[in-house]
């Protein structure tokens, strides 16, 4: 590098956003993310060593995943190339397998090729890494928003390990925030700045755990507020609620985050907690996932989870499908609002689910055939086949019950619905009980 490349990147690094400038540049310096570059982690251990593996950083925005490569290429001796997976393309992976295969056939020197947004590849650009990965001409790093398991082929997964990146605690960002704002050399120190402590804890909170978001809003305060008579510039809260207006909202209706919140409402309704389970639908609702979506989940939960335990679950839940669709929003917040609290709040049973093991008992035993009794007989002939022949009408009996054998004999004395001790279920179960019992008599 040249003089004039030299005072040209380091203009350039001047002039980088906050959260550019104060990266990390020692593993000694990252904050958070302690469950995987903790010094007793493998990772740690990994990079100190200069041993490193094929690996793919999953995680949220603005956790480190970016950072913790750059760290790394800090740290390693290998070459270190980064492409970003967005404007990338095949001939720019090809000139990178070309340096590596040169870098390792001449000096005996490792490749690492960090790439973000990997999920952005498609399947072809990802099957083409994977013999350089396998052969170790390149120690792939990967970066993603995006679950893994469902954006990255399986192939490249099974060479390299998955690291998963958590929102940075409160405490964290509190820590970073205040790096940012007194770093003279990499942060915003000589602005002669000063962050007051509600402030701060307003900021960290409403970050959401995104160490980028933070420190936006810091730069954003610094860079727009007055000084004071005394020559300061005070970051108040009321400055901070302004630069970050408010909490991010992370739901990506196509990624992870979308099912994991759908789980959890779903789980919350089942779990009998109206509050969780009001506290997901509103952040799906604001969110802007279709009403639509979540009419469905609730429908779905109202027979798995509820059954007949409340036979009512299910009507309120198409009520308000229904209803959604002729009303539209906002007011169809209020709508799901007290299906979702009814579901919640319901006796619960999971009795229904017994089609599971009725359609597994299918599955297993093939075409068992159906008691001769119950076959159809309503055609010339029926007779001489011997169908229909001895079937008891239900009606003709007391309690409108007669035993007789329904289930293939094979499987006689199966049980698929199996009605539970809550609810309108304790119900269905006592009148099962008592007319076999009278039955018998």
């Amino acid at each position: 590098m040249d003089l004039f490349e030299y005072m040209r990147s380091n203009q350039l690094e001047k002039e980088a956003p906050l959260a550019a400038r104060i990266r990390p540049v020692t593993l000694e310096e990252m904050v958070g993310q302690q469950h995987i570059i903790g010094r007793d982690k493998l990772l740690y251990r990994a990079v100190k060593a200069d041993k490193l593996s094929s690996l793919i950083f999953y995680g949220p925005p603005g956790t480190g995943k970016t950072t913790l490569a750059k760290v790394i290429a800090n740290t390693t001796s290998a070459q270190f190339t980064q492409i970003n997976a967005t404007v990338a393309g095949k001939k720019d992976m090809e000139a990178v397998v070309a340096k590596a295969k040169e870098m390792r056939g001449m000096y005996g020197s490792k490749t690492i090729l960090f790439i973000d947004e990997i999920h952005r590849f498609n399947k072809g650009q990802q099957d083409y890494l994977l013999p350089f990965v396998e052969d170790g001409t390149v120690i792939l790093i990967g970066a993603t928003t995006e679950n893994p398991y469902f954006e990255v082929n399986r192939a490249l997964l099974s060479r390299s390990v998955i690291l998963e990146l958590k929102p940075l605690e409160k405490e964290d960002i509190k820590c970073l925030i205040q790096r940012a704002v007194y770093d003279k050399e990499r942060g915003m120190g000589s602005y002669d700045a000063v962050i007051e402590e509600d402030a701060m804890e307003f900021l960290a909170e409403m970050a959401g755990g995104d160490a980028r978001h933070a420190l936006n809003a810091v730069e954003l305060g610094v860079m727009t507020t007055e000084r004071d008579k005394d020559g300061k510039i005070r970051l108040t809260l009321s400055v901070m609620s302004e630069c970050i207006q408010r909490k991010v909202i992370k739901y990506d209706k196509e990624g992870d985050n979308h099912y994991d919140t759908v789980s959890a409402f779903i789980k919350s309704m089942r779990g009998s907690d109206p509050d969780a389970a009001l506290y997901y639908l509103a952040k799906m609702l604001e969110a802007g996932e279709q009403v639509s979506f979540i009419a469905r989940r609730i429908m779905i939960c109202a027979s798995e989870d509820v059954g007949n335990a409340d036979p009512q679950a299910l009507q309120v839940a198409v009520a308000a499908a229904l209803a959604i669709e002729r009303v539209g929003m906002p007011e169809s917040q209020l709508i799901l609002a007290q299906a979702v609290t009814y579901i919640a709040t319901a006796p619960k049973s999971n009795a229904a689910c017994g089609i599971y093991d009725a359609m597994r008992a299918v599955r297993e035993t093939g075409n068992l055939k159906i008691p001769a009794h119950l076959r159809d007989a309503h055609y010339s002939g029926a007779k001489q086949l011997n169908r229909g022949i001895g079937y008891k009408y239900a009606h003709d009996y007391k309690n409108h019950y007669v035993k007789q054998q329904y289930l293939p004999y094979e499987l006689t004395g199966r049980e698929f619905y199996r009605p539970d001790g809550q609810g309108y279920e304790v119900k269905i179960r006592e009148h099962m009980a008592r007319i076999k019992r009278e039955a018998e008599e």
